[in-house]
């Protein structure tokens, strides 16, 4: 468990991972995959960061599959895109049925697999970027 800035108690795996990201105006931005932990001076570990795409959910999946979600989005990855894409844990001001960040989701880093989805998949489904609201 994990204390909350209200000082209320969250359960990481029910209360972030898995959860929808979005924009304070509502728009989705991604799924937390996975997150980012350091130790304070007193040995109490935080989230500093949540770690988005194939690359941080594949270790979660683990196994044969898990293995082969993240080394396939690694091959996709170009040079600038080393690193498991990550959210800065500061960014965020809500935690509800989903995650709401304070950041508009041009400014925050895209996994190549989940860019190509959205370009080529996503976005190609009726309804799916919300133009009736």
């Amino acid at each position: 468990m994990a204390e909350h800035s209200a000082g209320r108690q969250l359960d990481l795996h029910l209360h972030l991972l898995d959860r929808q990201v979005q924009d304070e105006d509502g728009r989705m931005v991604c799924k937390v995959d996975d997150l980012e932990f350091e130790v304070d001076a007193t040995g109490r570990p935080y989230v500093t960061a949540i770690l988005v795409g194939p690359r941080a959910l594949g270790p979660r999946l683990g196994g044969r599959l898990g293995r082969w979600v993240a080394s396939i989005a690694g091959r996709l990855a170009t040079a600038d895109q080393a690193e498991v894409p990550r959210i800065d844990f500061g960014y965020v001001t809500w935690i509800g049925n989903s995650v709401t960040i304070a950041r508009h989701p041009d400014e925050l880093p895209v996994a190549p697999l989940e860019d190509w989805l959205d370009r080529h998949v996503i976005s190609r489904i009726p309804g799916s970027r919300h133009e009736s609201e």
